[in-house]
C-alpha cells in the first residue's frame, strides 16, 4: 500500500467537493473546500515529502469559460513536480502528449474510452498508441446500481453497461498500466469507504490499483490495507488537513510506512 495525493481543481481553484454533485453547471457543485493556494503550491509539497504517483484531476469540461483556468493551474502543478504526478479530465490523443511533455507521469482517462455504454477499444488503442501502455491510467469510477458496480462516465454522472467485475479488469489491464478507482457514491461525504468494492478490488489485485471515496480515519485506511490484502493504494481528499480536513498528512504517511 502507498499513499497516492490529489489535486482537484475545478473553476481554476484547488477544491474538494461531493463527486456526485458533478454537473455541467459550476454553480450547483457542492463544495468542502476551496484552497487559496494553487495547485504548483500542493505540487511541491508533495515533492518535499518524496511522494510520488498522485493525481491532478481537471474537474471542468473543454469548451466550458472555466476549463482553460482549471488547466493553467494543471500545468502549473505538473511543471512544478516533474514526473510526480498523474493527470486526468477530459484526456483525448490529442491533448494526451501535451501533458506527457509538460510533466505528467501518466494520463488518466475515463469517459473518452467508455463511449455510447461500453468501452470504445479503438479509442484505447489510440491512447495507447499516443503515450504508450506505461503512461496510461484507466480511471474506474464505480457507482452501485442493484448489487453491481457500474462504470461511470462525464463527470460520474452517466452509467454505463460495464459491471467492474474480475474479467473486466482483465480486459482493460493489458492496455493500462495502473488504475485509479473512484467510490463516486462516497466521494467527498467522509462517510467511509465502499467495503464490498474494496474487498472486490484487492481479491483482483494484479496491477497497481488506486482506491479513492470516502476515507476519514486511520480505521478507514486500516481497513483496506485488510481488505485489499496491501495490494490497494489510497488517496485521501477532504479528510486531509491539506485540504481542511483532520487526517494530518504525517500521521498517514506514517500509519502506511508502518504495514511496509
Amino acid at each position: 500500500m502507498q499513499f497516492r495525493p490529489c489535486i482537484d481543481i475545478h473553476a481554476g481553484k484547488v477544491k474538494q467537493i461531493v463527486g456526485s454533485s458533478i454537473t455541467d453547471a459550476s454553480s450547483q457543485v457542492k463544495e468542502n473546500f476551496v484552497s487559496e493556494k494553487g495547485a504548483a503550491d500542493f505540487a511541491l509539497l508533495y515533492k518535499k515529502k518524496h511522494i510520488t504517483g498522485g493525481h491532478i484531476i481537471l474537474l471542468d469540461k473543454k469548451g466550458t469559460p472555466e476549463y482553460e483556468a482549471t488547466k493553467q493551474q494543471a500545468v502549473s502543478a505538473l511543471k512544478a513536480y516533474p514526473g510526480g504526478m498523474q493527470v486526468g479530465g477530459g484526456i483525448t490523443p490529442d491533448c494526451a502528449g501535451e501533458f506527457i511533455a509538460a510533466g505528467a507521469s501518466h494520463v488518466i482517462v475515463t469517459s473518452y474510452v467508455f463511449s455510447d455504454g461500453k468501452i470504445n477499444y479503438d479509442r484505447l488503442q489510440e491512447l495507447t498508441k499516443a503515450v504508450g501502455k506505461e503512461h496510461l491510467v484507466l480511471d474506474v469510477s464505480a457507482r452501485k446500481k442493484g448489487d453491481d458496480y457500474y462504470v461511470v462516465t462525464d463527470r460520474w454522472q452517466k452509467f454505463t453497461n460495464e459491471i467492474i467485475c474480475e474479467r473486466f479488469l482483465d480486459e482493460l489491464s493489458s492496455y493500462a498500466d495502473e488504475f485509479l478507482i473512484h467510490a463516486v457514491d462516497v466521494e467527498g461525504k467522509n462517510s467511509g469507504i465502499e467495503h464490498e468494492l474494496a474487498q472486490m478490488l484487492g481479491a483482483w489485485g494484479k496491477i497497481p490499483l488506486t482506491y479513492a471515496g470516502g476515507i476519514s480515519s486511520m480505521e478507514d485506511i486500516d481497513t483496506i490495507y485488510r481488505l485489499g490484502h496491501g495490494r490497494i493504494n489510497v488517496t485521501i481528499g477532504s479528510a486531509m488537513d491539506t485540504f481542511g480536513g483532520h487526517l494530518q498528512l504525517e500521521e498517514v504517511l506514517e500509519k502506511i510506512n508502518s504495514y511496509q
